[in-house]
């Protein structure tokens, strides 16, 4: 129902229905079924790849340089699994050595 209040998936704190931030933890995308980073659809701890596009779920952490399940954060560190691109500063996902908004290099040779 509208209006009453959601658990956040990492601390439990009931929050907004519509938050894209928990209030009480700072994590992002604290509702809902944990998605693929390139098709969308949804994902769960353990598997190997996506169901929908076939997409390895198995990443380094960009923090820690561990193998981790390709979730919103590192399960080793905690770090968001995330980088951002030198050149034009955009934040993706770690899915490819080139920025999928400008193009260039995400990482220095």
């Amino acid at each position: 129902m509208v209006g009453f209040k959601h658990p956040c998936r990492y601390c439990d704190a009931l929050i907004p229905p519509d938050s894209n931030v928990c209030p009480a933890c700072g994590k992002v995308n604290p509702l809902g079924p944990l998605r693929c980073p390139k098709c969308r659809s949804p994902i769960e701890r353990g598997w190997v790849s996506c169901s929908s596009c076939g997409l390895s779920l198995k990443v380094v952490c960009p923090s820690c340089k561990a193998a981790t399940f390709f979730g919103d954060y590192c399960e080793k560190c905690g770090a968001r699994l995330s980088v951002k691109c030198p050149k034009c500063g955009a934040e993706q996902p770690p899915l490819g050595e080139k920025c999928i908004k400008c193009g260039k290099p995400l990482y220095p040779k």
